[in-house]
């Protein structure tokens, strides 16, 4: 199994970035997919998640109306779009990948996920 977060990078405030995760090894429609975040000494957190259809969605509410999940099922890949960045959405995002039962909640919790992948750098500067 394997989940490779990519599009990171180095921007000011109020720019956007487009972070991918593509994966392998594993029946990617069958799995609800979500974004974390792990900032310099906090905890990690969720940042974003999708169910395996796609059709529904969960935010954190510090990036509710900025960010985008989104799930290419034919490509294997998950996305996420983040607009507007702040200061504060600097952090090292990791995608990470849920077994998914179709009538189950969307998986909010660290503890939920099966996969995880390795992070992409995120750095917000004003």
């Amino acid at each position: 199994v394997q989940l490779q977060a990519s599009g990171g990078g180095s921007v000011q405030t109020g720019d956007s970035l487009r972070l991918s995760c593509a994966t392998s090894g594993f029946t990617f429609s069958m799995y609800g997919l979500g974004w974390f975040r792990r900032a310099p000494g906090k905890e990690r957190e969720i940042v974003a998640a999708i169910s395996r259809t796609g059709s529904t969605s969960y935010y954190a509410d510090s990036v509710k109306g900025r960010f985008t999940i989104s799930r290419d099922n034919a490509k294997k890949t998950l996305y996420l779009q983040m607009n507007r960045l702040k200061a504060e959405d600097t952090a090292e995002y990791v995608c990470a990948a849920n077994r998914q039962i179709l009538t189950a909640p969307i998986a909010r919790t660290v503890g939920e996920y099966e996969y995880w992948g390795q992070g992409t750098q995120v750095t917000v500067s004003s």
